[in-house]
């Protein structure tokens, strides 16, 4: 199984890919995650938001190979702790399919991106900074895989 990471930006800072890097790196070959970033459009004082957020949408759901099963990450979404994530990996192998989890820009996820979900993850009920995203999500499904492998980083 694959994991792609979608996530609206692009120009992190340099703690943000090394962070994302570091535990991306980690993943074991049968497992691997990658990264796609989509362009942020221009938000500017007369920007056309609903506009904007159409296109990083398609952008978006235009990465995605068929077939794969998608996750957006929103606040409203269903909080998971490290087990359930770790149970949510081994269903997701299961299911045979890749996955992809998508992380929107400043104002969330097109409505397109979040009708073609078929989970909805909440990492926290707030609001985090969208580098801090990046971190955190690569973190705990890094922590989940070590769980469902009784890797000794879990404990660590």
């Amino acid at each position: 199984m694959r994991i792609q990471i979608v996530a609206v930006g692009t120009k992190m800072p340099n703690w943000v890919n090394t962070g994302v890097d570091e535990f991306i790196r980690r993943f074991p070959s049968d497992m691997p995650v990658s990264f796609t970033e989509i362009p942020a459009g221009k938000r500017g004082k007369n920007a056309d938001i609903k506009r904007i957020l159409e296109k990083e949408g398609e952008l978006m759901l235009a990465a995605i190979p068929k077939g794969n099963r998608i996750v957006t990450l929103e606040v409203t979404g269903k909080p998971w702790d490290t087990p359930t994530l770790a149970k949510q990996l081994d269903n997701w192998k299961m299911d045979g399919r890749d996955v992809s989890l998508l992380i929107g820009g400043p104002e969330g996820l097109a409505p397109e991106c979040i009708s073609a979900s078929e989970q909805k993850w909440s990492l926290s009920a707030l609001t985090l900074p969208h580098p801090l995203v990046r971190i955190i999500l690569t973190e705990s499904l890094y922590r989940a895989w070590s769980v469902t492998q009784n890797h000794p980083y879990h404990r660590e």
